[in-house]
């Protein structure tokens, strides 16, 4: 069964760093590309970051850039996301999608092949 579990999510205070996992079974990573996505309450869902099977990475949201790195592992089929300098605007659910393709789109793709669950982000004092 094809499935993507993220982990890392919690309660952290502005200024602090989480790093955000997502562990694929059932497939491995190495032909697909990866996407962060985060989904804000009351907002819509953004695509964050995205990275390819060579590890070359396409920012998609500004309000990450210099903050947030994308990153994979294909010997532990996991891709990472780490988050510094939080603050309450990146307060939100998580999730990790893959596409089977070499290179990330311009543009998040919001229709990707495989979801995973998400994992809630908290940033508040």
């Amino acid at each position: 069964q094809l499935q993507l579990v993220e982990s890392g999510g919690g309660l952290v205070q502005p200024g602090g760093s989480l790093r955000l996992s997502c562990a694929a079974s059932g497939f491995t990573l190495d032909a697909y590309v990866i996407t962060w996505f985060r989904q804000a309450p009351g907002k819509e869902r953004e695509g964050i970051l995205c990275i390819s099977g060579s590890g070359d990475s396409t920012n998609y949201a500004d309000s990450v850039k210099g903050r947030f790195t994308i990153s994979r592992d294909n010997a532990k089929n996991t891709a990472f996301l780490q988050m510094n300098s939080l603050n309450p605007g990146d307060t939100g659910v998580y999730y990790c999608a893959v596409d089977r393709a070499f290179y990330c789109s311009d543009s998040p793709n919001y229709y990707s092949d495989y979801w995973g669950q998400g994992t809630q982000v908290t940033v508040s004092s």
